[in-house]
């Protein structure tokens, strides 16, 4: 299996958190009300799987070690695009997270950023992945051998063994005694 196989799968189930998120705007909609704790639910999901683990493990592992390659101009230009992905979405889920503590402080307005960040989220991801799926990925397999490879996709399965230690342990830390 090439690095690419783990992180499509993963896409798959990112995938399908989007497509819940477009249920709940739908709900949103119809009802005028937003259910804060599947923000929540949905905000935990973006930051522990898709940020910190999947573009984790693309950051991390798949990009250094394609940063030490000489890329073509194109695949650098896409690399340091989908970094910056990455970055947007950090920043529209710390408004996401901000927008829902308002909202459930009883200011009523903050359901319209929350709608407008959902929507957002919306968006960019399947463009995202997309982009890594059909173009990124492909393209820039051609410049690791099978023995680098194989070399990340290891560092791949330790980075994820570690993510539920990491996870759990930020959780007790924050945790007032």
């Amino acid at each position: 299996m090439q690095p690419r196989g783990p992180l499509m799968i993963e896409h798959r189930l990112i995938d399908r958190m989007i497509e819940r998120i477009k249920t709940e705007l739908q709900q949103i909609e119809q009802t005028g009300k937003a259910d804060p704790l599947f923000v929540d639910v949905a905000v935990d999901f973006i930051r522990t799987y898709a940020d910190r683990t999947h573009h984790g493990k693309e950051e991390q592992i798949m990009f250094r070690e394609l940063g030490k390659k000489e890329l073509s101009e194109k695949d650098r230009s896409v690399m340091d695009e989908l970094v910056q992905e990455h970055i947007l979405g950090r920043e529209l889920t710390a408004d996401l997270v901000e927008a829902n503590r308002r909202y459930k402080n009883g200011i009523e307005k903050a359901l319209s950023t929350i709608v407008v960040k959902l929507k957002t989220l919306v968006d960019f991801y399947p463009k995202h992945i997309e982009k890594e799926d059909k173009s990124f990925f492909p393209d820039t397999m051609a410049y690791l051998s099978q023995e680098e490879q194989e070399r990340m996709l290891k560092e791949f399965w330790e980075f994820d063994r570690q993510m539920i230690h990491e996870k759990y342990r930020m959780l007790v830390d924050g945790l007032k005694l």
